[in-house]
């Protein structure tokens, strides 16, 4: 297919490689020209989407082309089935061939990697430029290599190691650092013969490795080498008795060199009781099966999980529930251990204790017990192989807290706890992570009633969902809150509800009666393991009280730089003290907050706090601002506080940049307002609500933008901040006025009217006495508009603000075409126009381009409207105004209906509903209506009966404000 330019192509290849998730036109952006976009970047890339669409789907306009390049919320998405693409496939093949090999169908498993890597077809994204294409081409060139190492290991598993040898030394070759590819020329070499060769090879990449990196060869290579020189036995091509039953290689730690210690192992039988009362958690156990191989299946390798999460979250309980559920499978018997890695009281159980403690209850005799580590860990392994042996590792530090007790043959089963990730187990040793997350409400609900019992639960519902929220779905606080009611069968469930409603902003209630049971101190000890600067970070976290937190906000909380900060919350992340549920941003468990908050108090002074709390909020406030000249180009300036020292807020080069930040901040932002209110802050508060308006306006967050300007009116009104009063009166009227209480909104524009004029502000004076022209208008008052919008447009005009008298003409030629007065409407509408466009206000533009629709549709003039109404959708678009494009395509659809379309109509009417439900806008019912007429509407039949007489529409509410 002809595809177009190189640059039109990047942008199909971003599409692709996000496999039908949506890319942001930011991200496309960014794909096609990096760091230096041109001017015009966005109407290009809308360019190429629409060029694509053309080459991909040329019977689109008919409806017959299945949809492949799809517009989303904030750029696009390509809808392709994963067989159409080679990625798709190969990635499929190699999957099956890893099925394969886990089940021993080791011929198949090869066979299936040789087909993926045939159809590989050279260079990926050949030709394309841009910083996407050349990182995805290195990316997918490891990808291809991993594979072909793979495909390698197989052959070699296989007895193919003469027939490997050329391949691997072309490879080695190429890529002199890998040092995997090294260690399977090595094998191959001595396996058919050529152990100098295989020496030679080890020399050589010693030899680069020090040149280049000044590093030494990894352990394994090391371990090969020493094997070899060795004339190790194990190194031996496997035999066809073992190719038959799938053992593979070196499945006894030959290379241990002990003899067995005892003769007739002893089979341990080590798993703590299971709780009679689990609950819950059947999504994990299903995931955790999922790791194991099918019953009477022979396991590949050792299977690791490693059940991970915070203090508290039930990481022993299920691990102990799901051994007992899978211990038959393990005929060999259980080991159990308590590493003791963060435990409130007492010492970490070291690594070599744990192993001897596994050897005695294996039956060594103490006599036959290697003194040296590595030799008991030797035993140990040698001891497990060819065993099937369930060992559960519970409570652990670290990664190397658990690598001396783990088996080297497959067979066996571990599982880990511990409150840390454990990295360097799932990269170097393939452990499987299990993260544990709050329970759900339901499993809340089952764990209390397995606990106290259906009936006590039924009785008290409103209790009960309260106990579960302020647990948090935690289930430590669960257990300590229903070990409470059990105690005192009498209490009601009402009364446990209020001491912890009481103890609300602390863990006081979450006191179990000894140290592992009380919350507070089970933190404590995942707390002290941090490092003075992790923790100074998790404290100041808790000051904070929105959802959740980004990077960058973090580090103006601390008054740190990025890249020391985003260490930290890695360190955090590590030891479940926070969680990263979106790629650098963070949120912190309900309780867990509470006891830094509880920490802050203790250990920073308040001035340290309320720096910090300082920070943050200024944060917000500046970086809304840098958003604001892109969602709100011509709008007034708010008048800044100081920027802290150590505050650096971002920058944005983009409109769509802007918006998709305040999106995704919205829930922070409006938290920010309340807490600089709440924190004697009314300055912040009331310009952190003006920093908003054109988000909340282009995204009709009208709920949040009343309970801002209400939390900033309320917060300036005992004070002096008269600027600030008359800013929140206008936010107010703003937000009231979009949701229809206009009575309400004229009272809150003549009351900063008022402060305008007493402060001396005549612009500030001349934007509410527009605003009480647009609010007149919404209300269909069009004659108190037109008085309100000619006074207005007589001041702008008279101080040269052009924007202002764009905005101002557009709402009066709305005003006359109510009025009837047709060619005034005209007239006032196209000298907005001509305003609008010489200024660029794209945004205003729209809002003129759909009124100049509605009048031409008044006078029937249809293919006039549609024009209009389509030259106002791409205004809209450009600005991200979804409000405004819903309501153009209701009118739209009005006016299709009009000209006798009934399923164009529909078509429009359906895009507009899903535009506007998304805002709870209360034009959504009427375009239900209007749909639900329309399909009961007999074919042929006259004008649609919502169009009202002569087709004429209901008064339109995207008129502009100022």
């Amino acid at each position: 297919m002809p595809l177009g330019s190189p640059q039109q192509r990047v942008v199909l290849a971003a599409l692709l490689l996000r496999r039908g998730r949506p890319v942001a036109v930011a991200e496309l952006i960014d794909a096609v020209w990096g760091d230096e976009p041109p001017s015009a970047a966005v109407s290009v890339l809308r360019t190429y989407a629409s060029r694509l669409r053309k080459v991909l789907e040329p019977a689109r306009d008919s409806g017959t082309s299945p949809q492949v390049i799809v517009s989303t919320a904030h750029g696009y998405l390509a809808r392709v089935p994963e067989r159409a693409l080679d990625l798709g496939v190969f990635e499929q093949r190699v999957a099956g061939a890893k099925r394969l090999r886990a089940g021993d169908e080791v011929q198949a498993a090869a066979e299936l990697l040789r087909t993926a890597l045939d159809g590989w077809q050279g260079v990926p994204l050949a030709g394309l430029p841009g910083p996407l294409a050349e990182a995805e081409r290195s990316r997918l060139a490891e990808k291809r290599l991993t594979v072909r190492e793979t495909r390698l290991e197989v052959d070699l598993q296989l007895g193919r190691h003469s027939e490997v040898i050329a391949e691997l030394g072309v490879l080695t070759g190429e890529h002199p650092l890998r040092e995997r590819l090294c260690w399977l020329l090595m094998l191959a070499l001595y396996r058919s013969g050529r152990q100098a060769e295989a020496l030679a090879a080890y020399r050589r990449t010693r030899s680069i490795l020090a040149a280049e990196l000044g590093v030494e060869p990894g352990a394994s290579l090391q371990e090969l080498h020493h094997r070899i020189l060795t004339a190790d036995t194990s190194l031996h091509p496997p035999s066809t008795e073992q190719e038959a039953g799938g053992e593979g290689e070196g499945d006894a730690e030959a290379e241990v060199g002990v003899s067995p210690a005892v003769e007739h192992p002893a089979h341990p039988a080590q798993l703590p009781a299971d709780l009679v009362a689990f609950a819950g958690r059947g999504a994990e156990l299903e995931r955790a099966g999922g790791l194991l191989p099918g019953e009477g299946e022979q396991p590949a390798a050792v299977v690791i999980t490693v059940i991970g999460g915070m203090a508290g979250i039930g990481k022993t309980a299920l691990a102990v529930h799901w051994a007992h559920r899978v211990a038959h499978r393990y005929p060999d018997g259980q080991l159990y251990i308590n590493l003791r890695g963060f435990d409130p009281v007492g010492s970490a159980v070291p690594p070599a204790e744990a192993v001897r403690v596994f050897l005695d209850a294996l039956g060594v005799p103490a006599r036959r017990i290697p003194a040296a580590v590595e030799a008991q860990a030797a035993l140990y392994r040698s001891l497990l192989a060819k065993r099937r042996m369930l060992i559960v590792l519970d409570n652990a530090r670290d990664s190397e807290h658990v690598r001396p007790l783990l088996p080297g043959a497959p067979g066996c089963l571990v599982i880990v706890t511990s409150r840390s990730q454990l990295t360097g187990l799932i990269v170097n040793n393939g452990a499987q992570p299990l993260t544990l997350d709050p329970l759900t409400a339901d499993e809340a609900y089952s764990f209390l009633m397995r606990r106290l019992g259906a009936a006590r639960l039924a009785a008290e519902p409103r209790a009960v969902k309260e106990i579960i929220d302020r647990c948090a779905r935690l289930p430590l606080a669960l257990a300590i809150a229903a070990a409470r009611a059990a105690a005192h069968p009498g209490f009601s469930l009402s009364a446990i509800a209020g001491e912890l409603r009481d103890n609300r902003g602390s863990l006081d209630a979450f006191t179990g009666g000894d140290l592992s049971t009380d919350v507070r101190a089970v933190f404590s000890s995942s707390y002290a393991a941090l490092t003075a600067p992790a923790s100074r970070l998790f404290r100041l976290l808790g000051l904070h009280t929105g959802r959740d937190i980004s990077a960058p906000a973090a580090a103006a909380l601390a008054g740190l730089p990025l890249r020391e900060t985003h260490c930290l919350l890695t360190e955090l992340t590590r030891a479940h003290l926070l969680t990263e549920h979106a790629p650098g941003r963070y949120t912190q468990h309900d309780l867990l907050r509470i006891y830094a908050t509880e920490r802050a108090q203790t250990n920073d002074t308040q001035e340290e706090r309320k720096r910090a709390t300082e920070r943050l909020l200024s944060w917000y406030l500046h970086t809304a601002d840098a958003a604001y000249p892109h969602l709100a180009p011509h709008r007034r300036r708010i008048p800044l506080t100081p920027l802290p020292p150590h505050c650096r807020p971002l920058a944005f080069t983009t409109h769509d940049q802007a918006l998709e930040w305040c999106e995704t901040e919205r829930p922070n932002l409006v938290a920010a307002v309340h807490q600089a209110a709440a924190t004697d802050r009314p300055d912040m508060a009331w310009r952190l609500t003006a920093a908003l308006w054109g988000f909340f306006y282009l995204r009709s967050h009208l709920h949040d933008w009343l309970d801002t300007a209400t939390t900033s009116l309320h917060a300036t009104h005992d004070t002096d901040e008269h600027i600030g009063q008359a800013w929140s009166h206008d936010d107010k009227a703003a937000a009231l006025c979009s949701m229809r209480q206009f009575d309400e909104a004229v009272v809150h524009l003549r009351r900063s009217m008022t402060l305008w004029r007493e402060l001396g502000d005549t612009r500030g004076e001349t934007r509410a006495l527009s605003n009480l022209g647009h609010t007149y208008l919404q209300a269909d008052r069009p004659d108190e508009a037109v008085e309100y919008c000619r006074r207005a447009l007589a001041l702008h005009r008279a101080s040269g603000d052009s924007w202002g008298q764009g905005i101002v003409l557009a709402n009066l030629g709305d005003a006359y075409r109510r009025l009837d007065r047709y060619d005034e409407a005209v007239d006032c509408l196209e000298q907005a126009l001509t305003v609008l466009r010489a200024i660029g206000d794209r945004w205003v533009e729209g809002v003129t381009l759909d009124v100049l629709g509605t009048l031409q549709d008044r006078l029937h003039r249809h293919d006039d409207a549609i024009e209009h109404y389509h030259q106002a959708l791409d205004a809209h678009r450009d600005v991200g105004n979804r409000s405004g494009e819903g309501q153009t395509l209701y009118h739209l659809g009005d006016v299709h209906l009009a000209a006798d379309d009934p399923e164009a109509a529909r078509t429009t009417w359906r895009q507009a509903l899903a535009i506007l439900e998304e805002f709870g806008h209360p034009d959504a019912g009427e375009i239900r209506g209007r749909l639900r007429s329309l399909d009961e509407r007999e074919p042929g039949a006259g004008p649609h009966p919502a169009a009202g007489p002569e087709g004429t529409l209901r008064p339109t509410d995207t008129t502009a404000r100022p």
